[in-house]
């Protein structure tokens, strides 16, 4: 009772505009934690790995390939077809579309160290805003993100557990495509390692904070209830 309360007093912000934000800063925020030079993102090196094996299509094209085989993924494991992954995968199409616009105009931006690692901190800062947006929108997410949240739910294993062995995962097998198909490891540094060791927590702690001060709703929560 007192927790809908609560609820109740916070300012309302609509999960239309929470998608909408979390797709346009996860989306320069990968490309700029790639730009940094520590590395890519744990949620976007598996398709930047694809994207340097086979460069012939782009970073963006691998995205969405790669979130299309989260989402079957997902429905294979609820054994039922669920229209919201679909939508899912169409927002995951606009996220990879966007992370291509960010990347012909990212070179702009200077290069020096001190730079760079105030490219890393700001990726990772608004990554994790931005996971921690989608994951309370009410709206279908990017694949990348719906798949932790998604999984978390359906084995009953707190989210930061399952989102950081999902990013272990995915460098992995980032790691062994590259070294296997450029004969090197690309796109790893150690602002991935870091990332993937503690991002989980990050968008655990960015999300504790938005429940304590915003209620999010959206039209697909209205015909819900």
């Amino acid at each position: 009772m007192n927790n809908q309360t609560t609820s109740k007093s916070l300012p309302v912000f609509r999960g239309e505009l929470a998608l909408l934000v979390a797709v346009a800063i996860n989306s320069f925020g990968v490309v700029l934690m790639l730009y940094s030079g520590t590395g890519i993102s744990a949620i976007s090196s598996v398709p930047y790995a694809f994207s340097c094996v086979f460069s012939a299509v782009t970073l963006g094209t691998w995205t969405y390939i790669f979130q299309g085989l989260l989402v079957l993924t997902l429905m294979i494991l609820r054994k039922k077809f669920v229209p919201q992954y679909l939508f899912s995968f169409v927002v995951g199409f606009v996220f990879g579309e966007l992370l291509d616009v960010h990347e012909m105009w990212i070179n702009v931006l200077p290069t020096a160290i001190g730079w760079r690692v105030l490219y890393f901190v700001a990726s990772y800062i608004l990554i994790c805003i931005g996971i921690a947006l989608s994951n309370r929108c009410q709206m279908p997410i990017v694949p990348t993100d719906l798949f932790p949240r998604e999984l978390s739910q359906i084995t009953s294993i707190t989210y930061p557990k399952i989102k950081i062995s999902f990013d272990v995962i995915c460098l992995a097998v980032t790691a062994l495509l590259t070294g296997i198909g450029l004969g090197h490891i690309k796109g790893l540094g150690i602002g991935t390692v870091v990332a993937a060791f503690t991002m989980g927590k990050g968008v655990g702690i960015a999300g504790d904070w938005m429940d304590r001060h915003i209620a999010f709703t959206s039209f697909l929560a209205k015909k819900q209830a």
